[in-house]
């Protein structure tokens, strides 16, 4: 299979994720914080943080990248809609609740990423 036709099926499986992420978090986590892009993010580097490192150690050889680091965890991240958040709460001038959220949202994300990593690197 091509590989772009990889990446597409994993980006078809990602983007409803990530919907789907949004529709249950606001449904079992009412309040003005993002979680759904939150949750969605936050997934998706802990995800692409084991793959790259199952990558490296040649787990999942060039579709498995295509299909599940680029398709699948590029259409659950959204840094566009993180972004929309993000100006929305300064033009609102929710200065704290921004540098909160953008904080929480690199320093989990990273963290999570590095998790990612180190688990599979810990089980290859």
């Amino acid at each position: 299979m091509s590989e772009w036709l990889l990446v597409l099926a994993g980006g078809a499986l990602g983007a409803p994720t990530r919907y789907l992420i949004g529709v249950a978090s606001r449904a079992r986590l009412p309040s003005s914080f993002h979680w759904g892009t939150f949750l969605a993010n936050m997934a998706a580097a802990l995800l692409l943080g084991f793959l790259v490192a199952a990558g490296t150690e040649g787990a999942l050889g060039t579709t498995g990248e295509a299909l599940l680091s680029t398709g699948f965890c590029g259409a659950l991240s959204t840094w566009s809609t993180f972004s929309k958040e993000m100006l929305a709460l300064t033009d609102a001038r929710r200065v704290a609740g921004a540098g909160g959220y953008l904080l929480a949202t690199i320093a989990l994300g990273l963290g999570l990423s590095f998790a990612g990593g180190a688990l599979a690197q810990a089980i290859w």
